[in-house]
């Protein structure tokens, strides 16, 4: 027993020197608690005063979950793609060919496009079987409202790609997890007037909160919200562009310091 207890006791100690060298694996044990305590608790703070959202609230919750998951999607596919390149120790390889980082770039967007697609257009049909709710009531809006999470998806994997691609894999929670922190400023299940005032400011700086708003304007008041469309799509470009550079500059700092052909599981 005593021999067991010390190989337990070396195996757990292990884990923690591991821990203590990579803040990173510390940070995504408080990430995932802290993002939903602050979600469902903004959530919980604005329905506690409302009366007349109970009786639509199914419609919403389930549209802004489905619209939540295209962000969701299309920031994990991009990821993916891209990671499996690193799993399988092609990255270096595929540097090493004709091909530009900007054609690849442009090549894990299209595939996290056909992914998200994919998984979302079945699941859309699954909510009108299931529960008798169509999310394509939302009409023309819709489309332009998946353009807008799509590309502002496409930014935050490009920039979490390029991260990796620089530091290793030490960063690669992020990219599973840099999303879901913007989502208590999106607005999925409620309306961002319900955040502190500072948080509101930072929310009107990313296109989801302006998505999200229009969402719940189409299903509550059946109006449009097309200055908000036009703002939203305006920043998800500028994002998109923003996480092209981004992602750009860290290939180029990964290239110079050798390391894109030592990444790999």
């Amino acid at each position: 027993m005593n021999a067991s207890a010390e190989r337990i006791y070396a195996l757990v100690l292990r884990h923690i020197h591991i821990w203590r060298s990579s803040i990173m694996r510390i940070i995504d044990s408080i990430y995932w608690p802290a993002v939903q305590m602050i979600t469902w608790g903004f959530f919980s703070q604005f329905l506690s005063g409302q009366t007349s959202y109970v009786s639509q609230a199914f419609g919403i919750l389930l549209s802004g979950l489905m619209l939540w998951e295209v962000v969701v999607r299309g920031n994990l596919s991009l990821s993916i793609a891209f990671l499996e390149e690193m799993w399988s120790r092609n990255l270096g390889h595929l540097f090493v060919t004709p091909i530009r980082s900007w054609e690849f770039a442009t090549a894990i967007i299209i595939v996290a496009l056909l992914r998200t697609l994919l998984g979302m257009v079945p699941v859309s049909l699954m909510a009108w079987a299931f529960f008798g709710y169509n999310v394509y009531t939302l009409g023309l809006p819709l489309l332009a409202f998946f353009l807008i999470l799509q590309m502002f998806s496409w930014s935050v994997g490009l920039m979490m790609s390029g991260l990796i691609m620089r530091v290793g894999q030490s960063a690669e929670t992020f990219a599973w997890a840099a999303v879901f922190l913007l989502m208590p400023l999106s607005g999925v299940f409620y309306p961002v007037t319900i955040l502190p005032y500072w948080l509101q400011v930072l929310s009107r700086g990313i296109p989801t909160s302006y998505v999200f708003d229009g969402m719940r304007a189409i299903l509550r008041d059946h109006t449009v919200q097309w200055d908000g469309l036009a703002i939203a799509a305006g920043l998800s470009v500028l994002y998109l562009v923003l996480g092209f550079q981004v992602f750009l500059a860290f290939y180029r700092s990964a290239r110079r310091h050798g390391s894109l052909l030592t990444q790999g599981e």
